[in-house]
């Protein structure tokens, strides 16, 4: 048997080897860091015994896949923990997940913080004691009289579930056997550096119809210092929430009268016309027009494009005149119906529609989070209509736009490809034109890219970009969908050169994504201290006695008039209590105007980012806000102890 490495290099052997012991044989130092392996591209077990030829890498926790199954193993050492300390608490599942691990519990006395703290000290007893882990199978009615006898009920309905003849596989460490496919550690040795975070209500497999069990989150990692940094960079997290600074900002409020539906309250309305001005102004220097597109559309429609077949259960429906209509979840349809308005020619080609497209999709109460995940939302849409030759160049176009947006913040990002999903519609033939033609315009952009297999839209495949914000957090925001199918299914057409009818093709693309999850994405980037040229309010003049209120008037209507958006702190309060007030707020500069200032005409600066900066000409103050603000310039805010 002959095994292929990840370097390209081949080990020989005579016979059957389990993963681990391959991972020994190359080194011992790999097998001891080993937590599972990759085998033809499919993540398997360490325990995993290999019998021909094939390609083998040994994941170690520096991979995804690696990672997860040191978490998986966690939240099985957190299960046999709370098990030993909560015998009658029953068990659903516990997966890994992005960042760690969680397990659901049905409890019958609820499970508190303090129990979290029990829960972490018998956790560590387990891993030093040092478990050996170990799989076996059992048949199908065994397993199921198994967990009966456990009174363990979920379990049991998960095997129920299980299709007849599939194998049920099971993990052991000490005392503690659970219902598991792996992969997993070879002991609880390893697991050294972990925190329970938080807990939460999770319905039973999501649905609101079962019962409601306690959800433990924890994290793992294999040096503790990296948990250190990772609880860290939590806490720093809390102190950006955007719901939180959203609320202390005056930005956005959520109300229980319209769950998911987010108001926007004077200063966040500046925030949001002002990215949506730039918005406007970038598309209009990129050769894009501006449509709007009614909010509600019949059933006839959405069947035509294949949401009412693909998507139904996310849209809000009503009937109107004994007709079915739906709220728009997306904008293309009455994209599409704008372009087939009139008749088009090869001429009028590539066609760049831009539409700021009011949205309203279903999600689930328990999903919900601030700006984040919402149920309304504004798309910054849009769909470019074009010929098979000119596919590239507007995707490097739109690629080039993405990059420009993302660069004025300051994110860095990374891309991704999806592919076809099972899910989906149109000829293998399109799909492979669509998927190489996003592969050809990344490729030519020297864009370093990762395939995500099955993860495009049902009618084509895509381009993401996740951004990572300054916390090291990413988020999916851009993307770039090629569709063949739409024109297809909406009979477009445009008469080319030689006076013949043919099919454009569509981008379908987004910069912002949501608007207000982009919001929110920037408040926590920036932690409500936004650049000058974005915040709601830019300036803050601060008398320093009602004495000086007249010239402070004057201080502000002469920003006002060189359009800063500007206020007065007219309150008879101290100027250290102003100061801070206007800090607490994140307002960049602060005027403080008395007396001198007066007689001289100038302005005692403060800001955000350089502390005290001294007494300034109003005139020349106003030349250089004016300055940073049309360059869209972003200065780096300093904490009191750095000024």
């Amino acid at each position: 048997m002959i095994i292929t490495l990840k370097d390209g290099s081949k080990k020989e052997y005579s016979q059957p080897m389990a993963v681990i012991d391959i991972a020994a044989d190359i080194s011992e130092g790999l097998a001891r860091v080993a937590t599972a392996g990759e085998v033809n591209g499919e993540t398997v077990d360490l325990r995993t015994v290999l019998d021909q030829d094939c390609t083998l890498s040994i994941l170690t926790f520096e991979d995804p896949e690696g990672a997860g199954a040191f978490r998986h193993t966690t939240s099985h050492i957190m299960a046999q923990a709370i098990k030993r300390l909560y015998p009658q608490v029953k068990l659903a599942i516990g997966p890994s997940i992005a960042d760690g691990f969680y397990y659901d519990v049905d409890s019958d006395t609820p499970l508190t913080a303090e129990d979290l703290e029990k829960i972490e000290k018998e956790m560590k007893k387990i891993v030093k004691e040092a478990l050996p882990i170990t799989r076996f199978t059992k048949p199908r009615d065994e397993a199921i009289a198994y967990f009966k006898e456990k009174n363990e009920p979920y379990k049991v309905e998960l095997i129920e579930d299980l299709p007849e003849g599939e194998e049920i596989s099971f993990y052991q460490q000490g005392e503690f056997v659970d219902l598991c496919a792996g992969p997993h550690l070879m002991s609880t040795k390893p697991v050294k550096a972990f925190k329970l975070t938080s807990l939460a209500g999770a319905y039973w497999r999501g649905s609101e119809k079962n019962k409601m069990l306690t959800r433990i989150y924890g994290t793992s990692f294999a040096k503790k210092a990296d948990l250190e940094a990772y609880l860290t960079r939590l806490e720093e997290a809390k102190k950006r929430d955007h719901r939180k600074l959203g609320k202390q900002l005056g930005l956005f409020m959520m109300r229980e009268e319209g769950p998911g539906f987010p108001f926007f309250l004077p200063k966040g309305m500046v925030l949001k016309n002002t990215l949506l001005d730039y918005w406007r102004e970038i598309h209009r220097k990129a050769g894009y027009v501006e449509i709007s597109t009614p909010i509600m559309l019949s059933r006839h429609l959405w069947e035509t494009s294949g949401h009412w077949d693909h998507y139904k259960e996310n849209m809000y429906t009503t009937v109107i005149d004994d007709v079915d209509f739906a709220i728009k979840p997306m904008n293309c349809p009455g994209g599409i119906l704008v372009y087939q308005s009139e008749p088009r020619s090869y001429r009028d080609l590539p066609l760049r529609m831009g539409e700021l497209g009011l949205v309203h999709r279903h999600e689930k109460s328990g999903q919900l989070h601030g700006l984040m995940r919402v149920r309304c939302f504004t798309q910054d849409d849009a769909h470019i209509f074009m010929m098979p030759e000119q596919i590239r160049d507007e995707i490097k176009g739109v690629a080039k736009l993405i990059d420009e947006v993302y660069q004025l913040f300051g994110f860095k990002y990374h891309v991704e490809l999806s592919t076809r999903p099972e899910d989906s519609m149109g000829s293998d033939e399109d799909w492979e034109m669509a998927t190489e033609a996003l592969r050809g315009a990344l490729d030519d952009l020297g864009l370093p890219y990762v395939v995500n297999e099955g993860d495009g839209a049902f009618y084509g495949p895509k381009i993401d970009f996740h951004l990572e914000d300054s916390i090291g957090r990413t988020w999916q925001c851009g993307t770039i969908q090629l569709d063949f199918q739409l024109p297809l299914r909406f009979n477009c057409e445009y008469i080319g050169a030689d006076g013949e009818k043919h099919r454009p093709i569509m981008i379908h693309r987004v910069a912002f994504g949501s608007i207000e999850r982009f919001i929110g994405i920037l408040i926590e980037h920036f932690a409500g201290a936004f650049p000058t040229w974005l915040a709601p309010v830019q300036a803050k003049v601060l008398p320093i006695s009602d004495k000086h209120m007249e010239y402070a008037k004057k201080v502000e209507a002469a920003l006002a008039q060189a359009g800063i958006r500007c206020e007065t702190d007219s309150r008879a309060e101290k100027i250290g209590y102003k100061i801070r007030e206007a800090r607490l707020e994140k307002v960049p500069y602060m005027l403080v105007v008395g007396a001198k200032e007066e007689e001289e005409g100038l302005v005692s600066v403060r800001s955000r980012f350089a502390g005290d900066e001294g007494q300034r000409k109003l005139s020349e103050f106003i030349t250089d806000i004016k300055e940073e603000i049309s360059s869209r310039r972003i200065r780096e805010t300093v904490t009191e102890e750095e000024k």
